[in-house]
């Protein structure tokens, strides 16, 4: 299982990753890196940056089946 500093160091290295990404390189439960990434958050040394597919072509995410699907949400350390 991996430490919140294994998770922060894997930031720095890569730049910016996804939670399912963090918890497959460190063969990590992904609930627990949700939470050290949040605890990294609340803390001021990551930051979540949001952003959508371009591949949504109705623009409407509210009403997609998939329910949001389309939407990533990427994870970077704060400069």
């Amino acid at each position: 299982m991996a430490s919140i500093i294994q998770v922060r160091d894997l930031l720095a290295l890569q730049g910016r990753m996804e939670a399912k990404q963090l918890s497959h390189s460190l063969h990590t439960p992904q609930p627990m890196i949700d939470a050290m990434l949040e605890r990294l958050e609340a803390m001021g040394k990551a930051m979540r940056i949001r952003e959508e597919a371009d591949g949504c072509l109705s623009g409407s995410c509210k009403s997609c089946p998939q329910g949001k699907a389309c939407l990533r949400e990427w994870w970077t350390l704060r400069g």
